[in-house]
């Protein structure tokens, strides 16, 4: 062909000639479209223009499959000025399925939908290309429903249409849709088609209809290694290893997918061990090099079990064999070493890493890492760093303050959660609950339930049992009844244990010792922590009998081993109670070393009858077990002023002083105004301090003129009486409560946490405040409620 001419035959018919000359372009635009050569293509349509063979619709229509194909490039423009410029009455089907193709394959859904709206008749090819460019393009919804309007029109869907719209059934988990489109597949007779076939099969795997694929599986006359892979990952999917394993050994051939089907399958399934006995497998009796699918999988084994040193060799293997750095892989390797402890490799791969590659998990995962290191700031860090956090990195977040007792920490993060991040989860609220149970702010908890009823997420066991523990934590124990009253037809064994703690802990030990015996009789099962709080109600209330029999009946009707908190609390009921000898027995009977607390519950019970032998026996084991136990001493040297011993109390404090043992320091706290007021002893920091004194002063001259004797003895110091007297007016529980006399309205309950167990004199001194102020006042020490009204105290004098 020379510059474009035409060599045609003489008297030809012009329409005869341009339609040869338009077939030959045709081959030519083809050949351009295989060699993927889009400027040639371009030179052609351009000649063509020239020689004015658009009026050859055949010509026209491979122009636009030229366009709409990759050779072009994303021709669009010249594919839509040349069907603008093709003549109405020369558009076919063809002439609009290209230029609807062309749209469709690449994603440009809104001119596909326009072009198909507008197309004045449509053929299968039509809907098919549309039913493809929705899956491609993850509108799988759009796909099925286009599928459905296609066969409602009557026309028989292709193979293409049949897998696509498969596919995207398959990713919908839309089973009830998939199993109208198999019907096609038959009526086609396109089941021995094995892409077809592979589609039904994938279609039912991935909606869970494992009877359904087996029988698609058992009837295929072909099957390819799709199909077998399919099996296996159903079944690994469904967790029927042993399936899946069976499938895969009769496998004729297999790939790296049929390895990674496995291997992910004990991985997902929590069989960690044998994910790593698989890949170990695929090492030594195959040929098959893993993937990133392959690693991933098996780092998150090695996570899981935290065993660092296998994934140590896995990422030395992968910077060995260069295995691809997916963004997957690096995310697995991050999540592996922080769940592993070792955190500083973890935010070395971090460091190493593109940023864009890493996700939510693995800056989650390093989160933790810290978090369990205790490190916060470095938790904080990783936290403020991340682009994209969700919901789990900001729960992590607040539990990992709320478990290092950084509350105000946790408070002041979740406010800013609700101002600018995600909703909370239940995890979420019943950690930061539990934050409010610890500091007692009872406000800030009724808040927290009242969003909780508004999201629903009251309902969450987690959460209604953390907003029962915040109010009964916050002496607001009716509020903690109604809260267990509306949840316990659940029959949650932790929901009546919660409520039958917060009786006994409030003095309620008969009120608790009944409704543990209300919980068998509607049959919930009770567990270790439940006996625990009914002997620690009986412990309380005295009930020695009964407390004897719960010990057993938990052995033999329940089948519960006996651990140290049960003894303790059995030694704790028969001390109390002054069976002193007894519980002496009983820990020598003990089929385990006795700790701390159980020698704390003698020596504590040793002081209240005035017991110093045996409380010198209890010290000294206590501290041999603990030797840095302030409260070792304390307790002895207050058993031997009872006594009237103050030598030997002098000595037991010079023997702390010698050893270093540092005195806990005692404080307390109220929340007032939405702040947590902390008082120590003396205290001189608190901002409102000359008016807290001068409260306190006037409340300790109120009640001696009430008859309020202060008990000397509670002072272990060797000073006059006045100086003592000074002392014990300006204990951190006195002061709270004058905090919350001058800050409160007349009447209000005043709630006062503190860390130590309440002294003597501080008890009959709020006995005498209650009755001259009257006021309730709800004080929570270190062992547990004491709700003081009218001159009298909830736990009977008796804790």
């Amino acid at each position: 062909m020379r510059d474009g001419a035409l060599e045609l035959h003489a008297g030809a018919p012009r329409t005869a000639m341009v339609a040869s000359a338009g077939d030959h372009y045709a081959r030519l635009l083809r050949l351009c479209e295989a060699a993927a050569n889009p400027g040639a293509g371009r030179a052609i349509h351009a000649r063509a223009v020239k020689a004015g063979l658009l009026a050859s619709a055949y010509l026209c229509n491979n122009l636009l499959s030229y366009y709409a194909g990759p050779a072009a490039a994303g021709g669009f423009l010249e594919a839509r000025r040349l069907f603008d410029e093709i003549p109405v009455a020369q558009r076919n089907v063809f002439t609009w399925n290209s230029l609807l193709s062309m749209y469709a394959k690449s994603g440009r859904l809104a001119d596909a939908r326009a072009v198909f709206a507008g197309m004045p008749e449509r053929d299968a090819v039509s809907w098919t290309v549309m039913v493809v460019g929705l899956n491609r393009a993850g509108r799988f919804v759009e796909a099925v429903r286009t599928f459905l309007d296609m066969v409602a029109d009557g026309l028989a869907p292709t193979q293409f249409t049949l897998t696509n719209v498969l596919s995207s059934c398959a990713v919908t988990e839309a089973g009830r849709a998939g199993r109208k489109v198999h019907p096609f597949v038959v009526k086609l007779g396109l089941s021995s088609c094995v892409p077809v076939a592979n589609s039904v099969l994938n279609m039912y795997g991935k909606c869970g209809d494992a009877e359904t694929a087996r029988a698609v599986f058992e009837r295929m006359p072909m099957r390819s290694v799709s199909s077998w892979n399919a099996m296996v990952s159903l079944n690994a999917h469904l967790g029927r290893m042993d399936l899946a394993l069976s499938v895969f050994e009769s496998m004729p051939d297999r790939t790296i997918i049929s390895w990674n089907a496995v291997i992910a399958g004990y991985n997902q399934n929590g069989l960690d061990a044998k994910a790593l006995w698989f890949f170990t497998r695929m090492l030594s009796d195959s040929s098959m090099e893993p993937d990133d699918i392959t690693i991933t999988s098996v780092l998150s084994a090695c996570a899981n079990l935290g065993m660092v040193s296998i994934g140590k060799q896995v990422h030395a293997y992968i910077l060995r064999s260069g295995v691809p750095y997916t963004c997957q892989v690096t995310n697995a390797l991050i999540s592996m070493y922080a769940k592993s402890g070792s955190v500083e490799n973890a935010r070395g791969v971090m460091d190493q890493a593109v940023v864009a590659d890493l996700n939510v998990i693995s800056f989650t995962a390093l989160q933790e890492g810290y978090v369990k290191l205790g490190d916060m700031e470095r938790a904080r860090e990783i936290f403020d760093v991340m682009s994209n956090r969700d919901v789990i990195a900001w729960t992590a977040m607040i539990v990992g303050y709320q478990q290092n007792g950084q509350n105000d920490e946790a408070m002041e993060l979740f406010r800013l959660m609700i101002r600018s991040g995600p909703e909370p989860n239940s995890y979420t609220l019943a950690a930061v609950l539990s934050v409010c149970a610890s500091l007692a702010c009872l406000e800030y908890g009724k808040q927290i339930h009242c969003r909780a009823i508004r999201s629903l997420l009251e309902q969450s066991s987690s959460v209604s049992n953390a907003i029962l523990t915040v109010y009964a934590r916050s002496g607001n124990l009716p509020w903690a009844r109604r809260v267990f009253d509306r949840v316990c037809w659940r029959k949650e064994t932790v929901t009546w244990t919660s409520m039958i703690v917060a009786l006994a802990q409030h003095g309620l030990g008969e009120d608790a010792v009944g409704l543990f015996e209300e919980m068998l009789r509607v049959g919930v099962k009770p567990d270790g922590i439940t006996y625990v709080g009914v002997l620690s109600a009986c412990a309380h209330a005295g009930f020695v009998d009964q407390g004897k029999r719960y010990y057993q009946q938990m052995q033999d009707k329940h089948g519960i081993v006996p651990e140290m908190s049960h003894y303790a609390c059995m030694v704790d009921l028969l001390a109390r109670s002054g069976l002193l000898s007894d519980a002496q027995e009983f820990i020598q009977q003990m089929p385990v070393e006795p700790d701390a607390i159980t020698w704390g519950s003698l020596l504590s019970a040793c002081r209240v009858h005035k017991d110093a032998d045996l409380a010198e026996l209890a010290a000294e084991k206590l501290l041999s077990v603990d030797p840095g136990n302030s409260g070792a001493y304390s307790a002895l040297s207050n058993v031997y002023s009872a006594c009237g011993r103050w030598n030997d109390a002098a000595k037991i404090w010079k023997r702390r002083k010698d050893k270093a043992v540092k005195k806990e320091t005692g404080f307390s706290w109220t929340h007032i105004h939405n702040r947590v007021h902390v008082f120590g002893a003396d205290d001189a920091l608190h901002p409102q301090r000359d008016a807290v004194y001068r409260t306190a002063a006037k409340m300790w001259q109120d009640i001696k003129k009430a008859g309020f004797v202060p008990d000397l003895q509670s002072v272990l110091h060797d000073v006059d009486d006045e100086l003592k007297e000074e002392m014990l007016s300006r204990h951190s529980e006195k002061l709270a409560i004058a905090f919350g006399l001058i800050s409160t309205p007349e009447g209000t309950t005043l709630r006062i946490m503190k860390n130590l167990r309440v002294c003597n004199d501080c008890h009959t001194a709020i006995k005498f405040i209650s009755k001259v102020s009257d006021r309730e006042i709800i004080l929570r020490d270190a062992t547990r409620f004491h709700h003081f009204r009218d001159g009298l105290c909830s736990c009977k004098d008796y804790w």
